[in-house]
């Protein structure tokens, strides 16, 4: 799924300057726990978060994620879009709750690795 669709589907805002015409995500995984976004393995391409600060962008680069999306209308700060914008990761900003915005994206086709 490309990240436009994303954008679409969740009625998101773009918060960085990361090109991201050319990035297909494969799978996602939503996590407020960055322990256990981390147990959800890498690759995933999209993680779904409230967690609001740059710890979100570091496990994100651990994990080989390409977008993470800021859940419950969670307002990134200049920290947090700086580091990604540095790493290449784009932030998005959705007014859905997590469940909400996992429910919608799953609809559409994304699913996470069970594996």
């Amino acid at each position: 799924m490309k990240i436009e669709n994303i954008i679409e589907i969740l009625d998101a805002k773009v918060y960085t300057d990361v090109p991201y015409d050319h990035i297909e995500i494969n799978a996602a995984c939503g996590s407020d726990l960055m322990s256990d976004a981390l147990a959800f393995g890498e690759n995933k391409g999209l993680l779904l978060t409230g967690l609001n600060n740059p710890q979100s962008i570091r496990t994100a680069e651990m994990m080989d994620i390409h977008c993470v999306i800021l859940v419950r209308g969670k307002e990134p700060d200049d920290a947090l879009i700086t580091l990604a914008n540095e790493k290449e990761i784009v932030v998005l900003r959705s007014d859905h709750s997590m469940y909400t915005s996992c429910g919608l994206l799953y609809c559409a086709g994304l699913t996470g690795d069970e594996t």
